[in-house]
């Protein structure tokens, strides 16, 4: 692209930002989600998990294509990863405004690797949601250097949030009733 045909994609950036972690925090506490009884959203959990896990292997695919400079390959692999994140998203949404918070049952040790994995995975999974939109705009944007500098940071935080949500999954899914 010529450097006039550049977009100004940050005020979007910051709309999905707080718009996607708004929704995420309203569905937590939505009250009435016993409404949705009759409707059995339990498969969901697992394709979340099956969705983080092809994330990962996606990113992992990309940053492989990216190594051997083969742009095209990267670029599709990150909007595979892209894609599957969100449909995650719109998964995960459903799920949690319809289906009330499952408890972890789990003592001691794994107890607190858990709540680790889990707190960690929901920090990074905050910042995640920005960091990927800019680095996908400065891309598509051929900002190689503001590129390269953010993908620094987002692509081993985006590999930790999509790996440790299928741990989550993996840990909790004894406790789904």
């Amino acid at each position: 692209m010529e450097t006039g045909t550049t977009r100004n994609y940050k005020p979007l950036v910051w709309i999905l930002t707080l718009g996607i972690n708004g929704l995420i925090i309203f569905a937590f506490f939505l009250p009435g989600k016993e409404t949705f009884k009759t409707t059995d959203f339990s498969f969901l959990p697992l394709l979340n998990a099956i969705l983080n896990g092809s994330t990962f292997v996606f990113l992992l695919a990309a940053l492989f294509a990216i190594r051997q400079k083969n742009i095209k390959l990267h670029r599709n692999f990150i909007f595979a990863a892209f894609s599957c994140t969100s449909i995650f998203l719109l998964s995960y949404l459903l799920y949690h405004f319809t289906t009330p918070s499952t408890k972890f049952g789990g003592e001691g040790i794994i107890r607190y690797t858990y709540f680790f994995i889990l707190i960690t995975h929901i920090f990074l999974a905050v910042i995640t949601v920005p960091l990927a939109l800019l680095s996908i705009g400065r891309g598509l944007n051929m900002e190689i250097q503001l590129h390269k500098k953010i993908t620094r940071w987002t692509m081993p935080i985006w590999l930790y949030v999509s790996l440790t949500g299928v741990i989550v999954y993996l840990l909790i899914s004894p406790y789904y009733k």
